[in-house]
């Protein structure tokens, strides 16, 4: 009958300790089940399961394998059923919960263990994504951000991933849910929103405050982007007031375009990574191509706005980009280009976003109304644009090296 043990060694990493335990595991005859290794501030933790189908003194190799390696080792014999339930629990669905902010109050811990014991779950390992913080005290340049791995059986989803969302409003942090998969790490095809997505403002209504109609164009844009107003509608009277601005003043507005916190960070790591990136904007093609150029991507689609004498007529060639236009573009873009929808991530901030969110296999809302951060799968708020490659499961250290 095999038999099972649980070994624990710790103390003061040094070279060789692998291996010196390794020897002792073989000279026991011993077969090696599971095992996991970490290294913190020059302290070793090792776990390992090992398992005999023969009698041999397992336990006294180890602690003098030990002795000689300078580590403390504990061995604790698994019973059967303990094994069982291992070994189930190892095939459940795993959740990756990614916890983003500026800086993470150690309160945080607390609170999230106590949410994911309240839903069944095991937390099987936390490790960092973000760089070091600096030693003079300052916060992270790209922000503090931990990723959690949890198991467990039935959990809905949904009503966890709202009390993370309400956890993560108390206290400053963005706390994000998503089902790891293949796919995961295998995203090949971002689609960005444009206005104040990539771009800190929305650009019609800086045409509008050239035009002098800004106030109520403002009062429109901000009924749409709750959600409150049909899109195509409220383009359409938004539009409408902009006729007679002069052509000129759409160079000068693209020249200053103030762009979103972190994008150029998050398209330079993007295109090394080999990712095909695409604007899916309600805005204006003239500014979307201006970031194109700017910044890399690869393609764009928005709506083109109708110049005569030079002067804006008020109007867009059809078809105008509505949410269900968005999403079929990414559908479109991921079958072009030979992609699982699971490989796609979308990245937006307002209620026109939402269908496109929804039908990537990762729908992210950046800096977005509450309706539309409910709706969404995943949020970030605290954060700038390049913390979408944290969710992506990157870490600092490894796309800067």
């Amino acid at each position: 009958m095999t038999r099972r043990v649980l070994i624990r060694a710790t103390g003061n990493a040094r070279p060789g300790q692998l291996a010196g335990l390794g020897r002792a595991l073989a000279s026991s005859g011993a077969r090696l089940l599971d095992i996991n290794q970490s290294v913190t501030f020059g302290m070793l933790s090792l776990e390992a399961l090992a398992g005999l189908d023969h009698e041999a003194d397992l336990e006294g190799a180890l602690a003098a394998a030990g002795s000689a390696l300078g580590l403390d080792v504990q061995a604790v014999q698994v019973g059967a059923e303990e094994y069982h339930r291992w070994s189930v629990q190892s095939g459940q669905p795993r959740l990756i919960m990614t916890l983003l902010a500026p800086r993470l109050p150690a309160g945080i811990l607390a609170e999230v263990g106590l949410l994911t014991a309240e839903q069944g779950l095991t937390v099987e390992l936390i490790h960092r994504l973000s760089g070091r913080e600096p030693l003079d005290g300052e916060a992270p340049p790209h922000g503090a951000c931990v990723e959690c791995w949890l198991r467990g059986d039935e959990v809905d989803i949904e009503a966890l991933r709202e009390k993370a969302l309400a956890l993560g409003a108390v206290h400053g942090v963005d706390i994000a849910l998503q089902e790891d998969s293949i796919w995961r790490r295998h995203r090949r095809l971002v689609c960005f929103d444009m206005d104040s997505t990539l771009i800190q403002t929305e650009v019609i209504d800086e045409l509008a405050r050239r035009h002098g109609v800004f106030d109520e164009v403002a009062a429109v844009t901000e009924r749409a982007m709750r959600g409150e107003l049909d899109f195509q509608q409220s383009f359409r009277e938004r539009m409408a007031r902009l006729e007679g601005l002069d052509e000129s003043v759409l160079a000068e507005i693209a020249e200053n375009l103030p762009l979103m916190d972190g994008v150029e960070r998050l398209m330079h790591h993007l295109k090394r990574l080999g990712y095909r990136t695409a604007i899916l904007s309600g805005g204006f093609t003239y500014f979307a191509e201006y970031l194109q150029q700017r910044l890399g991507f690869d393609e764009v689609h928005a709506n083109e706005l109708v110049i005569e004498n030079g002067r804006l007529t008020g109007e867009v060639r059809e078809p105008i980009v509505d949410a269900e236009r968005k999403a079929e573009l990414l559908r479109g873009i991921a079958a072009r280009e030979e992609l699982a929808m699971e490989q796609t991530i979308a990245v937006g901030d307002g209620a026109n976003d939402l269908r496109m969110l929804a039908t990537a296999g990762l729908g992210i809302a950046f800096r977005a109304k509450p309706l539309v951060q409910q709706q969404a799968r995943q949020s970030i708020s605290t954060l700038g644009l390049d913390a979408v490659l944290y969710l992506i499961g990157y870490r600092q250290v490894d796309l800067e090296s």
